[in-house]
C-alpha cells in the first residue's frame, strides 16, 4: 500500500510543476502524533485523518456548527495536486496536533530529513496552507498551519484537470484511512478492553436520495462537531481521551445491478 502512494506522489509531483521528488528520502510518513515523543513511520502515520480533511463537505448540506474551526478550501487543481502527497499531509496533520514545528522538529516526529521536511513545509505555504509562525531561520524557523481544516468539492470546477486532482487527492486519503484502520485492527488485541468495546467497524445499507444523504451527513457532523473545540483547546479534554479518528464514509453500491 505505502509503494502504492509513493507512486502515485510522485506522479503528482510530475503534475505539479516538476516538484523535485529526488529531495524525498522515501518511506514517508503519513500522519500525525498525540505526544511529543519521536515515533517510527508506522506509528506517525496511524493518525493522519485527525487533521480534519473534509471531501466534499462544501456541499454537504448543514451549518458548520464547530466551535473553533477554520477551515482552508481548496479549489485550485494546483492546490489539489500539491497536497495530494502523504508527507505533506502529514506535516499538515502534525502542525494541527502539534504545531508550531520547525522542520527539524517535524522530521524527528515523522521520521523525515529535514530537509524533505523543510522543502515540503514551502510547497504547502505556496499554497495557504502553513505559513511562518516568527522567529528562528532557515530550517530552525517555527511553522504552524493556517486554518483547523481543509475542505475541497467532490467535482472540483467540473473540468478534466479539477477532476483528476480531486480524484488523485481522495484516492491518496482513502487508502491512509485503510492504512490506519488495518492497524487499529492489529494493536486492539493489546489496547484496553474499554477501548476494544467503543470502538466501532460496522455499516449500514439505506436506500436515500442525494438529497437526504447531504442531510444525514450534515446531522452526523452537528453531533460530531460537539467535540471539536478539544482540537484546539486542550483544557477542554477530559481525563482518559484520547485522539480518534471519525470516517465519514457513505457513497452509492449499487453498481453490480446496472
Amino acid at each position: 500500500m505505502l509503494a502504492s502512494l509513493e507512486r502515485r506522489a510522485e506522479v503528482q509531483g510530475q503534475m505539479d510543476g516538476g516538484e523535485a521528488q529526488g529531495q524525498m528520502d522515501g518511506g514517508e510518513a503519513q500522519g500525525q502524533l498525540d505526544g511529543g515523543e519521536a515515533r517510527g513511520h508506522g506509528e506517525a502515520r496511524d493518525q493522519m485523518s485527525s487533521g480534519d480533511e473534509a471531501h466534499g463537505r462544501g456541499n454537504a448540506g448543514g451549518k458548520d456548527t464547530a466551535r473553533g474551526r477554520t477551515v482552508t478550501r481548496l479549489t485550485d487543481p494546483r492546490a489539489l495536486r500539491a497536497y495530494a502527497h502523504p508527507v505533506r499531509m502529514a506535516l499538515v496533520g502534525l502542525l494541527r496536533t502539534e504545531g508550531p514545528l520547525t522542520a527539524t522538529r517535524a522530521a524527528e516526529l515523522l521520521g523525515e530529513s529535514s530537509g524533505t521536511c523543510s522543502f515540503h513545509l514551502r510547497q504547502l505555504a505556496k499554497y495557504g496552507l502553513v505559513e511562518e509562525a516568527g522567529g528562528g531561520t532557515g530550517r530552525e524557523k517555527p511553522w504552524r498551519v493556517t486554518t483547523t481544516s481543509t475542505e475541497w468539492d467532490n467535482t472540483g470546477d467540473s473540468t478534466p484537470e479539477a477532476a483528476a486532482a480531486v480524484g488523485l487527492l481522495s484516492t491518496v486519503l482513502a487508502e491512509q484511512y485503510f492504512e490506519q484502520l488495518t492497524r487499529w485492527l492489529e494493536a486492539s488485541p493489546r489496547e484496553p478492553a474499554e477501548w476494544q468495546q467503543a470502538a466501532m467497524l460496522g455499516d449500514r445499507i439505506l436506500y436515500v436520495t442525494p438529497a437526504e444523504l447531504e442531510e444525514l451527513g450534515g446531522r452526523v457532523r452537528e453531533v460530531v462537531d460537539e467535540y471539536f473545540e478539544r482540537q484546539v483547546r486542550p483544557e477542554l479534554r477530559p481525563d482518559g481521551a484520547r485522539l480518534v479518528t471519525w470516517l465519514n464514509i457513505a457513497f452509492p453500491n449499487d453498481f453490480r445491478k446496472r
